[in-house]
């Protein structure tokens, strides 16, 4: 019997290790048809999945990781470009425990087995384009990580999201969720990171975010919160990182806030808070990034500050904070940063500054600070920006500062500083920005050598300085400068064409004597210039004429005479003429800016303007009569002597002006055409049937006469107002801005012809630029958008900006191509269809100059990261500014910057973030809150080579 037993135990065994082999040997073919079926569903345009073939095992495939027992138990495929849908037999894989799929385009809906994976431990699906709602809750039992940021899922976060209990990461950052966290999130009891940033997220922040005692991060930035901040956060003792920043949230810091002894980084800036900081919050000793700014907060900052000696960041701008800056800030020996701008705080500065800390950037402006600048404000010798205008500050600009070696970003204007500047303080190596306008500062400047190359804005503006002006300031990178109201005299010095980047020079009230230099009109790129309320004397150079992008000029309250040069009229980016107070006489010119001048602006001379004009108040010219015979028989003889010269000019002229009309052309192949010249040189080298065989055979460029041009063909629905319009922009003369030649106009269409500019569009050059170029790509383009918005009368709107309007040519110099019919004018309402306008124009709201704006930003969240609103992983036009806001507010800067700037993220981080920060400001969803051409351009000019903090133009010192 025993035998029996034995027996058909054995066969037991037998049986159960055949299954159980027979069973695994199908959960193998299994694993490896799911795999296959995976690999189906996806494209893979790297050949990341080559070697995925039923033939070799899939142990050894990319990607895949197997357990002791040839499972599947990892699939590791981020950055690999997958795209298409993501199938769901990647979830019936049995033993799974990590899944990896981020940074790809994979997009569609997450699929609904999700919860079906009972092994699984790590999901990372971010950065990619998935759609649809987010998973509902399941009791997974081992997950520990579920992040699916940086997509497009929208809707709400399930009620029942508490079911995922054993979570301890979960990010639902940068997607389009709505409504309110659910209470439910409390039964997560093991979760430590909580990212639900950059949503559209409302209501209240939950109280129940208490009960989550594990909790170390919290992340909820960058959505629509309101009410106050929770009392219950106070228990997360765990907390080391809270993020409240970008909301609405009202009254006051909790207190509770000082119990979190382990935090080290409290953001709470960009909302309504009110109150004094808690003392309980000075209790946080190992705080190392404090941010409060742009609130309301109120009250004196307490010199319990000292007990935060691990403190590296301090950042209580934009409140109503009053009192003194308290000493005890001078014993924080890690701190860098200190920006406590635009409040209302008053005494002097505490002498110690600097002295036992490590300062990069010090921001103390437009309080009402007293008393000398300390000595020991550099001690540290990393201090690079420093910004303390709009104070009453005394004395003499310390001489240790003349010692800063680190310095590149200096303002000091508005203030009551006096004494000279020392002949150190002139040879600072790294400043790009020196503002001490506004001051009492006195003495020669051109006694001492300046040797400042890599200045590019210098305001010395109402000062006492005297003397003569420097040949040199050391630097050919010049931009704007202003010397205005001081005492300087002497003639200006010739040496002023070398400055060949200067685009705004202020010489306005000093004593300047001697002629204007002919010389300055080798300055090419100069927008701006003002001499007036000088002793200046002669006649106005001819040369002025030839300055291309010359918009406002000021030559009033001088001793200036002669006649008004008649070509200075034909200067088409002339704006502003002012002419007052001079000895000049003769005609006015009756063209370009002369046209509608204010009788302000020529009040004070000998001129006369025509007969109809009634704007200038100047009389009208009349012929003078001469009774003498001599005088009669002296103007004929002379008459006879340039007869013939002026004869020849007058053909000249008048030939120019026919090539330069609007004319009708007949062509031999398609009909008639109105064809306009904007260029004498270019009516003289191309013909319409040259244009038309370009314009009907390719798009491209051809050498005709020696003469290269592009050509673009427009839409058959020509506007009404195309010769208006086109006009204006055949008038444009910019650096940055590409030429147009010629235009032409029939029933069948219309066609621009540009100057050719040798090189290749934004969207072509883009992959391969470095950092560097990126950022000059930036500045130029800015630049061109601060000239047609702010410098053009009407103003220019471009419409699409779009990379495929930026050429970049053989100098990396970014030149913008405007066309028909995305120009519109200030009067003009229209749509366009394309991602690269604000969202306000769907609503028929008309092109404006802040949708140019949100175009620009969207080019700079391009030139950064190298993704556009077309790509695939964005779908809408807006979730590129969706998934950047949520890049730059993780900080996060290798996940986000393109792969190929990575070797330039390590020494260019703060700029790269900073550059972020101003594309999001552009890209705001309302107009209203985006900045103006004009400040992105100087904050552009201003930061891209220095090494910022990151905070742009919304949050950066330099406002």
């Amino acid at each position: 019997m025993a035998s029996i037993r034995s027996k058909s135990c054995n066969k037991s065994i037998m049986f159960l290790i055949v299954f159980v082999l027979f069973y695994m040997q199908q959960c193998k073919c299994s694993e490896l048809e799911l795999l296959l079926s995976m690999k189906t569903s996806m494209n893979d345009p790297l050949g990341s999945l080559h070697d995925w073939i039923p033939s070799q095992s899939f142990c050894h495939w990319n990607g895949v990781v197997c357990d002791d027992l040839s499972h599947v138990a990892k699939i590791e495929l981020s950055g690999k470009n997958l795209s298409g849908k993501l199938s769901e037999t990647i979830f019936n894989l049995p033993y799974v425990e990590s899944v990896d799929l981020s940074n790809n385009q994979l997009s569609g809906e997450i699929p609904g087995n999700f919860s079906s994976c009972l092994a699984l431990k790590f999901l990372n699906l971010s950065n990619n384009n998935f759609t649809g709602p987010l998973p509902q809750g399941s009791r997974i039992p081992f997950l520990e990580t579920l992040d699916l940021s940086n997509n497009m899922i929208l809707g709400k976060i399930p009620e029942n999201i508490g079911l995922f209990s054993r979570l301890k990461v979960l990010d639902f950052g940068g997607n389009v969720l709505v409504g309110s966290i659910p209470k439910s999130i409390a039964n997560i009891s093991s979760l430590e990171f909580l990212t639900l940033a950059s949503n559209q997220l409302i209501g209240e922040i939950p109280r129940e975010l208490g009960l989550m005692k594990k909790l170390k991060l919290i992340y909820l930035g960058y959505n629509n919160f309101s009410g106050g901040i929770p009392e219950e956060i106070g228990e997360l003792t765990s907390l080391y990182h809270l993020d409240l920043v970008y909301n609405n949230l009202t009254g006051e810091i909790p207190s509770s806030l000082g119990n979190l002894t382990n935090l080290q980084y409290l953001f709470l800036y960009i909302n309504k808070l009110t109150g004094p900081i808690p003392r309980s919050l000075f209790n946080l000793k190992k705080m190392v990034s404090l941010d409060l700014s742009d609130n309301f907060l109120s009250g004196e900052i307490p010199e319990l500050i000292s007990q935060l000696q691990n403190l590296e960041v301090l950042q209580l701008f934009a409140n109503n904070f009053t009192g003194r800056i308290p000493n005890a800030l001078t014993s924080l020996s890690h701190l860098q940063v200190l920006q406590l701008w635009n409040n209302k705080l008053s005494g002097e500065i505490p002498k110690d500054i600097g002295k036992y800390n490590n300062l990069t950037i010090l921001d103390l402006s437009t309080n009402n600070l007293t008393g000398k600048i300390p000595q020991t404000i550099c001690y540290s010798g990393h201090l690079f920006k420093l910004i303390l205008f709009s104070n009453s500050l005394q004395g003499e600009i310390p001489l240790s500062l003349s010692h800063c070696k680190s310095l590149q970003r200096v303002r000091l204007q508005n203030n009551q500083l006096t004494g000279e500047l020392s002949p150190e303080f002139t040879k600072l190596p790294l400043v790009y920005f020196l503002d001490i306008s506004g001051n009492n500062l006195l003495g020669s400047i051109s006694e001492r050598k300046w040797d400042m190359p890599a200045l590019q804005m210098l305001n010395l503006s109402r000062n006492r300085f005297s003397g003569t002006l420097p040949d040199s300031f050391g630097s050919k990178n010049l931009e704007n400068m202003d010397l205005s109201e001081n005492g300087f005299y002497g003639t200006i010095p010739e040496n002023f064409w070398q400055l060949s980047e200067l685009m705004e020079l202020k010489l306005r009230g000093n004593k300047l004597s001697g002629e204007m230099p002919d010389e300055l009109s080798s300055c090419k790129k100069i927008v701006s210039l003002d001499l007036s309320d000088n002793q200046l004397s002669g006649q106005i150079p001819i040369s002025l004429s030839e300055m291309p992008v010359l918009s406002f000029l000021d030559l009033s309250m001088n001793q200036l005479s002669g006649e008004i040069p008649p070509n200075l009229g034909k200067v088409e980016s002339l704006v502003l003429v002012n002419i007052s107070h001079n000895h000049f006489h003769g005609n006015l010119p009756s063209t370009g800016a002369f046209l509608a001048i204010n009788s302000s602006a020529v009040v004070g001379n000998q001129l006369c303007g025509r007969g109809d004009d009634i704007t200038s108040g100047l009389p009208p010219c009349k012929s003078l009569k001469k009774s003498s015979i001599w005088w009669f028989f002296l103007t004929c003889l002379l008459g006879i002597l340039v007869l013939l010269v002026f004869s020849a000019l007058v053909v000249v002229f008048i030939q120019r002006r026919r090539e330069m009309k609007l004319k009708k052309v007949e062509s031999t192949q398609d009909g008639n055409w109105e064809i306009q010249f904007f260029e004498a040189k270019a009516s003289k080298s191309i013909t319409l049937d040259d244009i038309l065989r370009i314009g009907v055979s390719y798009k491209g460029f051809s050498e005709i006469c020696n003469t290269q041009i592009f050509v673009k063909q427009l839409n058959l629905n020509i506007p009404t107002s195309f010769w208006t319009n086109i006009q204006e922009l055949g008038n444009i003369r910019h650096p940055n801005v590409v030429k147009i030649l010629a235009a032409c106009k029939s029933e069948k269409g219309g066609i621009l012809v540009y100057e050719y500019v040798e090189g290749k569009n934004l969207s072509e050059a883009i992959r391969v630029m470095s950092w560097e170029r990126r950022q000059k790509v930036a500045v130029g383009i800015s630049r061109a958008l601060k000239y047609l918005h702010c410098s053009c009368s009407p103003s220019i709107f471009v419409g699409e900006l779009s990379p495929r309007k930026v050429i970049i040519d053989g100098k990396d110099e970014a030149r913008l191509r405007l066309s028909l019919p995305t120009i519109v004018f200030t009067t003009s309402k229209g749509f366009i269809s394309t991602a690269y306008v604000g969202p306000e124009i769907a609503e028929y709201k008309g092109i404006s100059e802040k949708s140019d704006i949100y175009g620009f930003g969207l080019l700079l969240i391009e030139l950064l990261t190298g993704r556009n609103p077309a790509d695939a992983e964005f779908g809408k036009r807006e979730s590129i500014v969706d998934w950047a806001r949520y890049c730059y507010s993780e900080c996060h800067l290798e996940t986000w910057v393109e792969p190929i700037m990575k070797s330039d993220a390590m020494n260019n981080k703060n700029k790269m973030v900073e550059m972020m920060n101003v594309a999001l400001q552009c890209t705001a969803s309302e107009p209203a809150a985006r900045p103006c051409a004009s400040d992105v351009a100087k904050t552009l000019d201003s930061f891209v080579r220095s090494n910022s903090c990151g905070l742009g133009l919304k949050r950066c010192s330099s406002v």
